[in-house]
Parts: structure tokens; sequence; C-alpha cells
């Protein structure tokens, strides 16, 4: 399974961003997604997660900001990045834990997206 997010770009203060990772393959589930974010200096942060089922849990700093959501259909994740701040300008990357039909689980990575907030 491979992830791949989109949708990033640059935005000024207080405008929004939505962001979108999609997971291509066959023959497999995808359970719980989650966004992920890595500032320049800084360590990888957890930013949302969200099971299969839709249970949603957030970051402090983006709570009331990001919503995440997904379409299991498509197989895909959503982050709605709203009052956007120039501290959320980060490569924002997601990760599932993908389940095969006829394979062991494991996580995978996708390759990031950037988002700039520019004040």
């Amino acid at each position: 399974v491979q992830l791949q997010a989109s949708g990033g770009g640059l935005v000024q203060t207080g405008g929004s961003l939505r962001l979108s990772c999609g997971a291509s393959g066959s023959s497999f589930i995808i359970n719980t997604m989650r966004w992920y974010r890595q500032a320049p200096g800084k360590q990888r942060e957890s930013v949302a997660t969200i099971t299969r089922g839709g249970n949603t849990n957030y970051a402090d700093s983006v709570k009331g900001r990001f919503t995440v959501s997904r379409d299991n259909a498509k197989n895909t994740m959503y982050l709605q990045m709203n009052s956007l701040k120039t501290e959320d300008t980060a490569v924002y990357l997601c990760n599932a834990d993908v389940a095969p039909y006829q394979a062991r689980p494991y996580n995978s990575w996708g390759r990031g997206t950037q988002v700039t907030v520019s004040s």
C-alpha cells in the first residue's frame, strides 16, 4: 500500500487548507490513520488520529482549528486546517495501519506535503 499526501501550499495567517491522504493498492483494509508534522529543526509530532470507525484525537495545539475525517470507501483521510498560524508551518505526513487480506498487518508512511503559513 502506498500513501500519498497532497493539498499543501502557501497560505497567510488565518487562512485554511485541506490536506488529503490517499492509499493506493488493493486487497487491504486501512484501520487507524494519522497525520503527523515535522517543522525544520523540530521533532516529528502527532497532529490528529482517526480510527476506522471515526473516533478522533487531536494535539492540543490544533484542537478547535483542525478537523480530521476519512472516506473508507475511497481509502482517503482528510485534514481541514482553519485559522492557520505561522507555527503550523511544517511538512505534513500521513500514516496508516494497513491490514492486508492475506498478509500480516503493518504500518505505512506516506510522502509528506509542505504547508507554509506566512504572516
